[in-house]
């Protein structure tokens, strides 16, 4: 099954809120996206697996992504190493996406940086032909996507690519707000910087800032470890 963008997170919510829009945005215009979350978030403070498994996929309707998929990485421990590597190059060689759109490399939460270079690493990893893997008993062939960004999350960053989402904003809030369990203050739930009132506000404020940067209402923001090359001046309006 080919896709044409594959969007990774750390844990649950980590795409709703870091490429919400810009995901989308790309499945209005006819694009087919697919998740991946690489743990369960099973050592987040609120919440349990069952119920953010059932937020997940919620939030990833809301959307419109064409499927979601947990590799059960242990939370707070992502490595990249082989093992790792291997499983995320089966998850490209599976859905051959064009652009892979994964976390930022320097976070607040390691998992983040450490889910960024193992996700950059494996696919370049993907395309070399001599690694031999297999997706459901059957044998894969080499693929690596032409383009991979990583999206803001909890520090700013410099961008390098800003896109317009303002016709998308409110289905993006509409999906972090399906994380009830981790955005959600309740009487009965510890606090937490990402169910303060400040977070939620931060959502609009930050995507207003980028947007302003651009001359458009929202935007969200993206690094790119390489030159992006354009075909002519005109790709760029």
């Amino acid at each position: 099954m080919k896709v044409d963008i594959l969007a990774f997170g750390a844990h649950p919510d980590d795409v709703e809120m870091g490429c919400g829009g810009t995901v989308a945005k790309s499945i209005a215009a006819g694009k087919t996206v697919g998740i991946i979350d690489l743990t369960k978030g099973e050592l987040g403070t609120n919440g349990n697996v069952e119920l953010r498994d059932q937020e997940a996929k919620t939030a990833a309707s809301i959307l419109g992504a064409k499927f979601r998929v947990n590799l059960s990485f242990d939370d707070g421990f992502i490595f990249n190493n082989k093992e790792n590597q291997i499983e995320i190059v089966k998850v490209i060689r599976h859905y051959m996406p064009d652009i892979i759109l994964s976390p930022t490399q320097l976070d607040r939460h390691s998992d983040h940086g450490k889910a960024s270079d193992l996700v950059y690493d494996a696919s370049f990893t993907s395309g070399l032909s001599k690694l031999k893997t297999k997706f459901d008993n059957i044998d894969q062939k080499p693929w690596r996507p032409r383009i991979n960004l990583n999206y803001q999350q909890w520090n700013d960053f410099e961008p390098d690519i800003l896109i317009d989402i303002s016709d998308f904003i409110e289905i993006k809030k509409e999906a972090i707000l399906a994380f009830k369990s981790q955005v959600k203050k309740e009487s009965n739930t510890k606090s937490t910087k990402i169910n303060s009132e400040n977070f939620l506000d931060s959502i609009n404020y930050r995507a207003k800032n980028y947007g302003r940067l651009i001359d458009r209402e929202y935007a969200e923001a993206f690094q790119s470890r390489k030159n992006i090359a354009v075909n002519n001046l005109f790709d760029l309006l």
